[in-house]
Order: structure tokens, then C-alpha cells, then sequence
């Protein structure tokens, strides 16, 4: 993609309404707008990032075995009402009423839709074990929408419901998804931490909160200084495998959100307890029959007894995540991208746009990077060196290739890896075969 041509509104300045980090950077990178208030139009840049983070969290879903459909974002309200839920859930629920006044709301989460989904469709034991998800965007009226995507109105979630026969099949479904967010987060280039967590409107007695670590963080956090040396994907095992004793491993291992911790009886000594700022990223519930038995959620079991089906529900902020990488992941001169997020791999400058030669060969590095299938953000404005340094600084993509007239005559180009600064001169194979090659 050429930046002459493509959509980024880049801000020079930082805007007077941005308090947090990430806010800051995704106004300025040109990443989000806002439409009203706590809710946000996803221009270019973002919308890749965003689908790159989508793309990650489909895949570990999967691999765990659970299956992709889309439910709509408008709910009957009468299905609230006979879990019990519509009255009590609060003015966070946007009540809508059609045109032949039945009561509507804007989806804030799934639990009562998905389960009237599976009762209509599965009758028998046979049809156990279930995990159903989509990625679906939600609406929550918070009463002070800020911190721009962190704590919006309107955001887009991954939300994952599981049906087992007895509370030994919930258990494992609750496990998977355990392993499945800490390869997610892995994978996002984030050290996600499960910390046990109280359930709140979605009910159960079993719950835990993944938060990651980050100076500008909502809440304070403490956990063993274990967690931080932890290579998930170097110790977890495949979805198949023991997850009881990876569980507990991982479930033991301190972690407390300062509402849990009590400093006085703390089992983890000062030298290896780590105090921090954290954010949530994805929460994971267990609540048994909470839905299925209200709203009828039964089968036949082996014996042909009525059985009510047993659920957990799993949530990651897909939208909340851009803005949480940021938060961990930037510098002065603005966001650092993990590779497997960042929205192209390759920022191309041009430094003498106009100049033939340097015209010539950028557009052939451009040409051999993307038939190479790289992408790759190609700045040919007629701009100065400093104003292309920045913004794709800015931008922050992973690395940055630098065609110059001095380059150009000694047959070179600059390569530079964002997250370092790190510099080097190479030819243009070395730099492509670089750029291509193994991570």
C-alpha cells in the first residue's frame, strides 16, 4: 500500500481528551475516531490490527475445539427475563423497544441467547460436549465511558459458551479455555496472568481474569515473580492431554488483584512478590446449571433422566486488546507492534521522493517485498526525511526500510527494527531474504 494514497489521518499533537497511553496513540496513529461518546470508528490501520488480533484468537478457539457461529446483536427481552437477568442487569442494558413495542435489548453478553439456541437443537447426552463461540460486537451503557477502546460503550468480543453433561465435563471445557487464553495472550506477544476473580452479573463460583502487566494499568496487582519467566508456549500441553495437572500448576502459582491480596497473609515472600498495575484482557466463568435450568436447557442422560446441561462462559475484549498491547508495548515516539499484530510488517521510505533514483529503486524494493508476501506500508510523499521518520514511528511497524541517495549509490538500503532501534546496511537480497526469512 502506498501512503500517498491510503487512509491515515496521523495527529501531530496529542488530543486534549486522551488521559490513557493507548488512547492517545490510536487518535494520533490514526487508528480509531470517535462517533459518540465511548464508541469508536475503526479507521484502516486499526481495522487491520484488529483483524489480526481476531485472527489469533479464532485460531486458538478452534484448536481447542470449539465452534464458530454469530449471534445477533439485538435480544429478545423475554429471554432475559426467564433466566432473571433483565431486571437486575441494570442501566448497562440498552432497552430498545421495536415498532410493535416488543421489548428489545442491545446484546452486552450471550449467556440467555446461546442457551436457548442449544436447548432447541440438542436433546440427548450424545450431543455433549459443546463449545459454541462468535466474535461479536456488544453494547454496554457505561456511565462514564473513557480511556477510549479500554472502557467503551460499543466493543467487539470474543464470547465462548460450553455444555457438558456433568460438572467433571464443565471442569475440563473450563481448562481448555484456561490453556486456550494463555496461548492466546502468548501469541498476542503479552504475558497474560490468571488471577481468581469474583463472577459479578454473569454468576458461578468459579472464575478467573486474565490481566497483563502494564505501568498505566487500571488496578493494582500482585503475583510470584515465577509468572514472569513462565514460557507458556514452551510448557502447555495439547488440548488433549492432562489438563488437571497443568491447571493446577498454573492456579498455584500466586496472582491476586489488590481487592483479593491481603498483604498479611500473603504466602509468597517480599523478594519474590512482584507488586504491579494490571489490565484485564479476557475473564472465563463457570456457573453450572445457573441458565439451563431457568431457561430449560435439559437432555436425556444415559439413563434417560432429564439432565440439566451443565455451562461456563468465556470472554476476551477483541477491541480492548488494541488498545491493551499499546499499553504495554510503546515509547516516546509511539506504539511498538508485536509482529504477529502489527498492521504491516514493513514501513518502505523513500527519503528523496522525486529524485529518479531513489524512485526507482524503492519502487523496486516495494515491488520485490510484495511479491514476496510482505506487507508493506510504502511512504512516497513528497514529505521531509523527519516527518516520514516519525509517523512511521508512530505507526509503529516492526520494521522500517530506508532508501536514500546515498544508499542507492553504494547499492544498500537501511534496515531498522522498531522495537530496538536497532540499524544495519545490506544489500537488497540480504535485506529482503531478512525481512522473509525465519522469525
Amino acid at each position: 500500500m502506498r501512503l500517498s494514497a491510503y487512509f491515515l489521518p496521523t495527529l501531530k499533537e496529542n488530543p486534549s481528551e486522551a488521559q490513557i497511553v493507548s488512547h492517545r496513540l490510536m487518535l494520533r496513529a490514526g487508528m480509531i475516531r470517535q462517533t459518540g461518546a465511548g464508541i469508536y470508528a475503526w479507521l484502516p490501520l486499526g481495522q487491520r490490527v484488529l483483524k489480526r488480533i481476531e485472527r489469533i484468537v479464532r485460531e486458538e478457539q478452534d484448536a481447542s475445539g470449539a465452534q464458530e457461529l454469530l449471534m445477533p446483536t439485538i435480544q429478545p427481552a423475554e429471554l432475559w427475563r426467564e433466566s432473571g437477568r433483565y431486571d437486575d442487569y441494570g442501566k448497562e442494558m440498552l432497552r430498545i423497544r421495536d415498532r410493535h413495542d416488543r421489548e428489545m435489548l442491545y446484546g452486552p453478553t450471550n449467556e440467555e441467547m446461546i442457551t436457548d439456541i442449544f436447548k432447541n437443537s440438542c436433546k440427548s447426552y450424545r450431543d455433549l460436549p459443546k463449545n459454541l463461540y462468535h466474535i461479536q460486537w456488544k453494547f454496554r451503557d457505561e456511565i462514564r465511558p473513557r480511556f477510549g477502546v479500554m472502557r467503551g460503550r460499543e466493543f467487539l468480543m470474543k464470547d465462548a459458551y460450553s455444555f457438558d453433561l456433568d460438572a467433571a465435563g464443565a471442569r475440563r471445557a473450563y481448562q481448555k479455555m484456561f490453556l486456550a487464553y494463555l496461548r492466546t495472550f502468548a501469541r498476542l506477544g503479552l504475558k497474560a496472568i490468571p488471577m481468581r476473580a469474583e463472577s459479578g452479573a454473569i454468576g458461578g463460583n468459579l472464575s478467573h481474569e486474565f490481566i497483563i502487566l502494564a505501568e498505566t494499568g487500571e488496578s493494582g496487582v500482585f503475583c510470584d515473580r515465577t509468572w514472569l519467566d513462565l514460557d507458556v508456549m514452551a510448557e502447555a500441553p495439547g488440548f488433549d492431554d492432562d489438563l488437571e495437572r497443568f491447571f493446577a500448576r498454573a492456579t498455584g502459582i500466586y496472582a491476586a488483584t489488590d481487592e483479593k491480596h491481603d498483604a498479611a497473609d500473603c504466602p509468597i515472600p517480599a523478594d519474590r512478590l512482584v507488586s504491579a498495575r494490571g489490565i484485564e484482557v479476557g475473564h472465563i466463568f463457570y456457573f453450572g446449571t445457573k441458565y439451563s435450568k431457568p431457561l430449560g436447557a435439559v437432555v436425556a442422560g444415559p439413563d434417560g433422566e432429564p439432565v440439566a446441561v451443565e455451562m461456563g462462559s468465556y470472554g476476551i475484549g477483541v477491541s480492548r486488546l488494541a488498545g491493551a498491547i499499546i499499553e504495554a508495548s510503546h515509547d516516546e515516539a509511539g506504539i511498538i507492534w508485536p509482529d504477529s499484530v502489527a498492521p504491516f510488517q514493513v514501513g518502505l521510505i523513500n527519503l528523496k521522493s522525486g529524485d529518479a533514483a531513489c524512485d526507482r529503486v524503492a519502487a523496486e524494493v516495494y515491488g520485490d517485498l510484495r511479491r514476496a508476501g510482505v506487507e508493506v506500508l510504502y511512504d512516497d510523499r513528497a514529505e521531509r526525511p523527519g516527518v516520514k521518520f516519525a509517523d512511521m514511528d508512530l505507526i509503529g511497524v516492526p520494521w522500517q526500510v530506508l532508501v536514500g541517495p546515498r544508499g542507492v549509490k553504494s547499492g544498500v538500503v537501511e534496515l531498522k527494527r522498531r522495537a530496538t532501534g536497532e540499524r544495519a546496511e545490506l544489500s537488497r537480497d540480504s535485506a529482503l531474504a531478512k525481512l522473509t526469512g525465519p522469525a
